[in-house]
């Protein structure tokens, strides 16, 4: 039918306004008041929109001019420590130990070994990773011409390496007089001399030689070490070929720059055994130290930050948990080098429900992160962290980095066996509050439990759970899942269109990067919807 008179009047006509011309779009975008959506001080409003979660809200788009691939992801995790990637493995004893403090650290992160164990056998793990990757190995561990293959199968089964030095003392600075390999004691009854099987015909490298010249002598070589002797034939540093392998396979690997060794964190408490479980994490090479509390704001906090930073100057110290800046300037004010940000908000974590007490973390981080950036104190978002997107949200809240727990919990690297059900593989998961971490005791003799006591609880008759045990489903290794991360947090970042942690934080500040509050059917929305099966695959 025909369009009636009445019909057609109702379509506005174009040229009733002009339309503007569109070289001038940018010019006509500045006259607005403000940038669309909100600035991160308009989001986090507790006042007006109450607490919020990394789900209620999203980073609106920024302008795209570089490739992914050229996003840095380098970033501080105290005031003098710079990791290649956000991310640390939380100090749990269902995450964290040898195997996953090496990965983290091999991808660019960090590992926290949790403290749920014997001060030794703590120690023994960080002295571990410590020991996995270097560069000059100044300290390597050397037997003398006395002792036998079965003190070299000792080393390799504790140690994880078989190729020693043998010097006429036994120790560093004595005269090289050659290395048994792992080859050199293969099928040798552990009552035979080194002396027989050691190998002597070496390649050995000058005193005051580059690591580059080094590593070129030793690839050359094909010999799996390079001894470096003074002028006198003395043994003064070595270096490892399956480092150079490290080398080229971990580009990412954040080390320590003047020994070249993996950086590696550990959890202790704040009761006077804390500090003789401290000085074997120091004597074997410990880098951080993170003071493991759910609630960090207390007077044994402060006065252990204290102890720690005149005792052991050298080593950082992370404190918390915190979410308030009133509790965050307390632990400033006694000299932490960090914070971490979170109570109760990790997936098995029960505190707010049981205690009352807490914040919701995405609010929480802001506070934190505000008040500690003016003293230059990195803050790390602990907990709630279940996918990329609440990592690029937590660092967009001012985050320096990320800890995880449940994300990396299920790894080939976690600690624990695995448990079949239903055809499925599965590793168990425990909060460090639940029943089952705080009935597993650390010292035997005095009965100790650091689970207790990161609650305050070790003194009750009946034990308060703030954590629950679950069972997670086995996700492979955590090499390729971090890989995962890193890789699409770049995207992320790509997106915002921010090339580093230092450019995303600037724009913020000045309000260029923008937020929206997000509607329960926007979260809706959001997800994945309206489908009767699919599979979600992350990554190939």
């Amino acid at each position: 039918m025909a369009p009636t008179a009445s019909s057609t009047s109702a379509v506005p006509s174009t040229s009733a306004k002009a339309l503007l011309d569109p070289a001038d779009a940018l010019g006509t975008l500045a006259s607005y008041k403000t940038g669309d959506g909100l600035s991160m001080d308009e989001l986090i409003d507790s006042r007006q929109h109450g607490g919020l979660t990394y789900n209620d809200f999203l980073v609106l788009p920024g302008y795209i001019d570089f490739p992914a691939s050229a996003a840095s992801l380098k970033t501080k995790v105290t005031r003098n420590v710079t990791l290649n990637t956000p991310f640390l493995s939380s100090p749990m004893d269902t995450v964290t130990e040898t195997d996953m403090a090496i990965a983290m650290g091999l991808m660019g992160g960090m590992g926290v070994i949790h403290n749920n164990l014997s001060a030794e056998e703590q120690a023994e793990m960080v002295r571990k990773v410590k020991m996995y990757e270097n560069g000059f190995i100044t300290e390597p561990l050397c037997l003398s011409p006395n002792a036998k293959v079965g003190d070299v199968l000792d080393i390799k089964q504790r140690l994880g390496f078989g190729g020693v030095p043998i010097t006429d003392t036994g120790k560093i600075r004595g005269k090289l007089l050659g290395i048994v390999t792992a080859r050199d004691v293969q099928f040798r009854r552990p009552d035979v001399s080194v002396t027989e099987v050691m190998t002597v015909d070496l390649v050995t490298a000058r005193q005051g030689i580059t690591l580059e010249e080094a590593n070129t002598i030793l690839r050359d070589s094909k010999k799996g070490k390079l001894p470096i002797l003074d002028e006198a034939g003395n043994l003064v540093s070595l270096l490892a070929r399956s480092d150079l392998l490290k080398n080229q396979n971990f580009p990412l690997a954040s080390k320590r720059p003047e020994s070249k060794q993996l950086y590696c964190a550990a959890a202790v408490g704040t009761r006077p055994s804390d500090r003789e479980r401290l000085a074997l994490l120091v004597d074997a090479g410990l880098d951080v130290v993170i003071l493991d509390s759910s609630q960090g704001n207390s007077m044994f906090q402060v006065e252990m930050i204290r102890w720690i930073k005149s005792t052991y100057p050298h080593i950082d110290v992370i404190a918390g948990n915190v979410v308030t800046r009133e509790q965050a300037a307390t632990l400033i004010a006694a000299g932490a080098d960090g914070l971490r940000v979170g109570m109760g908000s990790g997936s098995i974590c029960i505190t707010q429900e049981v205690m009352a007490v807490g914040r919701p973390q995405g609010t929480a981080v802001h506070a934190v992160a505000e008040f500690a950036n003016r003293f230059g104190v990195p803050v790390i978002a602990d907990g709630g962290i279940s996918n990329v997107g609440h990592i690029a949200k937590a660092l967009s809240l001012g985050a320096s980095a990320i800890m995880a727990g449940g994300l990396f919990a299920g790894t080939t690297e976690a600690p624990g066996d695995y448990v079949y059900r239903d055809g499925k593989r599965f590793k168990a998961y425990s909060g460090m509050g639940s029943l089952t971490s705080m009935a597993r005791k650390t010292n035997k003799i005095s009965g100790e439990n650091a689970a207790t006591q990161r609650y305050f609880s070790e003194e009750d008759t009946v034990k308060v759970a703030q954590g629950v045990t679950g069972q997670v489903t086995d996700k492979g290794s955590v090499l390729p899942f971090i890989n995962y991360l890193y890789t699409a947090l770049q995207h992320s970042f790509q997106d915002m269109g921010v090339q580093s942690l230092e450019q995303l934080r600037n724009n913020v500040k000045v309000g260029t990067l923008r937020f929206e509050l997000r509607t329960a059917s926007a979260q809706l929305e959001g997800g994945v919807h309206g489908l009767s099966s699919y599979e979600k695959t992350l990554y190939k």
